[in-house]
């Protein structure tokens, strides 16, 4: 071929085909839990194997208190482990950063300092899980009857806050941020000026911000999510009545689908092709939704619903065919999502749980509000590995990476493992 033609054939090549797709999360090193529901933002470690076996002084590697009051979920990266956390006698709220290999307080950033907001007894000021990609950390506070967002870096100092829009408090906040690509995306169910948002993590500009719904009557507590659906990428809103998905790029609406409650706490659970939304108040219900539509999807893509084993609080787990549910009073259950047809259900002695289910293996870690962590076989027949007993209330969700569990109770963080 002559050069002249070889060039323009090569030209034409480069130009009609398809870039490489960006990747829709940061590089996460194996032993990492950098954000809300780990690596893959949905409840699965990616460990093959953790610890079945602790008490308060059993395989316990260390324990430290954590000050102040915090539902948030420890977060890990690298050699450091970041909380947030809330003290009201002081009126602050604050990240903190532990020595993963220790336990050892590394640092103590303040947020905010006075302003707190009404919430529910149970809820705290610091219920949001923070967020890291390897260059900062990033908490939200509702503060001042806003949501506020602070990234610091991994040393603590601040490098940029801001205001993502205001927020009249119900019961507080509990939404955790979701990081895709170069954003930050924040949600804000409110009982006036709902919004959602994605902020540029480099700078904290906000990139876009759309409304959302408003009901008037009660506020939302759920997390999104964004996940790989019909060969795109979704970001997975549910609440206000409706579960919506949104082009995570740019806030546009993909579709909606009616249900399952005006109010949810959780955070959905996807399949390749799937969405399983659960809530949560008033109204109970788990949808499935095919999410490959668009526009009104709710009388064509509802796969299959189901009242039976509803959880609010807790998130839903998909694997290997089932959607595993443990639901606020303790009941574990375990759904084909084909079908929709119950597997099994059976009730986990010992309390209620607000705790989310995490994935090792095929070993199920369920923590209840007593402190009682259920190790359960996943598959289609309902096995219990093991019942260990740490005797302090538990509202948060363990991290498990790199062969040890990161447990937070109401005032100490435990790192179990050997």
């Amino acid at each position: 071929m002559p050069s002249r033609f070889l060039s323009t054939f090569v030209a034409i090549v480069v130009c009609t085909c398809p870039a490489a797709a960006e990747p829709i999360l940061p590089d996460v090193a194996p032993a990492d839990w950098p954000w809300w529901r780990g690596p893959t933002c949905d409840g699965k470690s990616r460990d093959t194997s953790a610890p079945t076996k602790w008490s308060q002084t059993e395989t316990v590697a260390w324990k430290v208190p954590v000050p102040g009051r915090g539902h948030s979920s420890p977060v890990l990266w690298g050699d450091r482990v970041f909380l947030t956390t809330a003290d009201e006698a002081e009126q602050t709220q604050r990240v903190l950063a532990f020595d993963r290999k220790s336990g050892k307080p590394i640092w103590d950033t303040t947020a905010h300092k006075g302003r707190f907001v009404r919430k529910h007894d149970k809820n705290t000021h610091a219920s949001a899980t923070p967020a890291c990609d390897g260059e900062r950390v990033y908490s939200v506070f509702v503060n001042a009857n806003a949501v506020q967002v602070t990234a610091t870096d991994l040393d603590g100092k601040i490098a940029w806050q801001t205001e993502a829009g205001p927020y009249e408090s119900q019961h507080g906040y509990g939404s955790s941020p979701v990081v895709y690509k170069n954003l930050l995306i924040v949600l804000a169910d409110s009982m006036k000026g709902s919004f959602l948002a994605a902020l540029e993590r480099a700078s904290g500009k906000v990139a876009w911000k759309i409304d959302r719904r408003v009901t008037g009557r009660n506020g939302g507590y759920g997390t999104p999510v964004v996940a790989m659906l019909a060969g795109r990428p979704q970001l997975i809103v549910t609440g206000t009545w409706a579960t919506k998905s949104y082009d995570p790029d740019t806030g546009k609406e993909l579709w909606t689908c009616e249900g399952p409650a005006e109010v949810t706490g959780c955070t959905a659970a996807t399949s390749d092709k799937l969405v399983f939304a659960t809530g949560g108040f008033p109204e109970r219900e788990i949808l499935a939704i095919r999410a490959d539509g668009s526009g009104d999807v709710s009388k064509t893509h509802v796969a299959w619903r189901t009242k039976k084993g509803v959880t609010y609080v807790p998130s839903p787990l998909y694997h290997d065919g089932h959607l595993y549910v443990v639901n606020d009073t303790g009941v574990a259950t375990c759904f084909d999502t084909k079908r929709g047809k119950e597997v099994w259900s059976e009730r986990l002695e010992g309390g209620d749980v607000t705790s989310s289910p995490v994935l090792v293996g095929d070993k199920l870690y369920v923590t209840n509000e007593a402190g009682r962590t259920y190790i359960l076989k996943v598959g289609p027949k309902f096995e219990q590995v093991a019942a260990n007993e740490l005797n302090e209330k538990v509202l948060a969700t363990p991290a498990i990476a790199g062969g040890r569990i990161y447990l937070r109770t109401v005032g100490n963080l435990y790192c179990i493992g050997k």
